[in-house]
C-alpha cells in the first residue's frame, strides 16, 4: 500500500518551547529597536535641522560593526554564546538609559553619539552571538521554517514600530519614554533567554590569531553558494537603493506627501510579510538556486518600474513587490547560514555576513542618494534596477553552484 506524503506543518518551529522564547523575545527587542531608531532621528532632526548630522547617526554605529565584527565572531566561537548576548544586552540597556537621561535633560549631542557609538560596538559582538541561537532552539529539518517566521517578525516590527513611536512622540512631545521602553524590552528579551533550555553547540577553541579572526571570511569564500547569496543580496541592496528616495518622490515626483510617504514606506515591508506567509505554506523550493535568481532580478525590473512610474499605486505595487522578493532572498541567505555552516563556525562566519549587510545598507543610501544628485532621481533607480540585473548575471555565470542548487534542507545523515 503506498505511503501518502506527510503535509508539510508551516507552524513546526512553534512546535518547540525554545524557539518560541527566542522568537518573543527578538520580536519585542526588533519592535523596541524600530521605535529607537525612529525616536533618535527624531530628536537629532528636531535639535538640529541638520542632514549631516543625522548621517553621523548611522556612521557612528556601522564603523564599530565594520572593525570589530571579526574578533566578535572569533569570540562567539570561543565562548557561551547566550552568556554573550546577555551580556550584550546589558550593555545596550545602559545605552538606551543614557539616551533617556540625555534627552530628559537635553544634553550635548556628543554624548548622545557616544551612546549610539555603545549600540554599534555591542551590535558587533552581539549579532555574531545571537545568530547562534536560533540552531539551539530548533532541530534542523526546520531550519527554513524558522527563517521564514524570524524574517516575517522583522518586518512587522518594521511597521509597527515607527507608527507607535510617532504616536508616542504626538502623545508625549519628547522621544525619552521610547529609550526607556527600549531599555525594558531588552531586560525581558534577557529574561527569556534565562528560560531557553537549548542545544549545546561545537566550539572552536582557537587562540586568537589573525589565521582564526580570518577563517569566517575564508570559509563564506570557499562555500561557493554562501558566497553567490550574500553577494546577490549585497549589490541588491546596493543598487536598488529605491527606498532611500522615497521623500523625493512623495514630495517632488508623485507629489503625496507625508501620508503618501508613509504608505510607501510601509508596501515594502507589507509584500515582505505576505511573502513570508505565502512561503511558510507552500512546499519546500525545488529550485532553491533558480529561484533565488530570479527573485533578484525580479526586485531589479520592479525598481526600474519604481523609478518611471508616476501613479502612486503602481508606485506602491512595485514597492509591495520589491519587498517580497527581497524577503525571498533573505529566507534563502538566512537558511543557507544556518544550513552551511557548522556549529563551532557560526560565530565567525554570521560576523562576515554582518560586515556585508551593514555595510552595503549604509553605502546602498549613500550610493542612491550621490547617483541622485549627479544624472537625477528617476536615472539613478532605474541605473540601480539595471545594475542589480546585470549583477544577477554576473553571479549566474560566475557561480553555477547556484543554478544548480536544488533544496534548502539539510541533507540526511547516512548510516555507516
Amino acid at each position: 500500500m503506498e505511503t501518502l506524503p506527510t503535509p508539510r506543518d508551516p507552524y513546526a518551529a512553534f512546535r518547540h518551547r525554545d524557539f518560541r522564547l527566542l522568537f518573543l523575545g527578538r520580536v519585542i527587542t526588533t519592535f523596541a529597536g524600530q521605535m529607537l531608531n525612529f525616536a533618535i532621528m527624531w530628536e537629532i532632526w528636531l535639535r538640529t535641522h541638520s542632514t549631516f548630522a543625522l548621517g553621523l547617526v548611522g556612521l557612528v554605529q556601522v564603523v564599530p560593526i565594520i572593525l570589530l565584527s571579526l574578533p566578535g565572531g572569533h569570540i562567539a566561537d570561543q565562548y557561551n554564546r547566550k552568556r554573550i548576548v546577555i551580556v550584550m544586552q546589558g550593555v545596550l540597556i545602559a545605552c538606551s538609559l543614557g539616551l533617556a537621561y540625555l534627552s530628559y535633560i537635553e544634553g550635548p549631542l556628543v554624548w548622545i553619539y557616544a551612546c549610539l557609538l555603545g549600540i554599534g560596538i555591542a551590535r558587533a559582538f552581539y549579532d555574531p552571538a545571537a545568530s547562534t541561537l536560533l540552531p539551539q532552539t530548533i532541530p534542523p529539518s526546520l531550519f527554513t521554517s524558522a527563517a521564514t517566521w524570524s524574517s516575517s517578525a522583522w518586518q512587522f516590527a518594521a511597521i509597527v514600530g515607527p507608527t507607535v513611536a510617532g504616536f508616542i512622540v504626538a502623545v508625549f512631545k519628547n522621544v525619552t519614554v521610547i529609550y526607556v521602553f527600549d531599555a525594558v524590552a531588552a531586560g525581558i528579551f534577557i529574561f527569556l533567554l534565562s528560560l531557553i533550555r537549548g542545544r549545546e553547540l561545537a566550539l572552536a577553541r582557537k587562540a586568537t590569531t589573525l589565521e582564526s579572526l580570518l577563517e569566517g571570511w575564508n570559509f563564506i569564500k570557499n562555500t561557493r553558494v554562501l558566497l553567490a547569496a550574500i553577494t546577490l543580496d549585497m549589490f541588491a541592496v546596493l543598487f536598488g537603493g529605491a527606498v532611500a528616495l522615497l521623500p523625493v518622490y512623495a514630495t517632488d515626483i508623485l507629489q503625496v506627501g507625508p501620508t503618501g510617504l508613509g504608505i510607501m514606506r510601509a508596501a515594502p515591508s507589507i509584500g515582505a510579510i505576505l511573502m513570508a506567509f505565502a512561503l511558510a505554506h507552500l512546499p519546500p523550493m525545488k529550485q532553491a538556486g533558480k529561484t533565488l535568481l530570479w527573485a533578484v532580478a525580479g526586485f531589479g525590473i520592479a525598481t526600474i518600474v519604481f523609478g518611471v512610474s508616476r501613479s502612486f499605486w503602481l508606485s506602491i505595487l512595485m514597492l509591495g513587490l520589491l519587498g517580497g522578493l527581497d524577503n525571498i532572498s533573505v529566507v534563502i541567505r538566512h537558511t543557507l547560514m544556518l544550513t552551511r555552516v557548522p556549529d563551532e563556525m557560526r560565530g565567525r562566519a554570521s560576523a562576515v555576513n554582518s560586515i556585508f549587510i551593514s555595510t552595503s545598507n549604509e553605502m546602498g543610501a549613500f550610493e542612491s542618494g550621490s547617483v541622485a544628485a549627479l544624472i537625477g532621481t528617476t536615472p539613478s533607480v532605474v541605473l540601480g534596477g539595471v545594475g542589480t540585473i546585470l549583477v544577477v548575471l554576473a553571479v549566474a555565470g560566475v557561480f553555477p553552484e547556484m543554478r544548480e542548487m536544488k533544496s534548502l534542507d539539510v541533507p540526511p545523515v547516512e548510516p555507516s
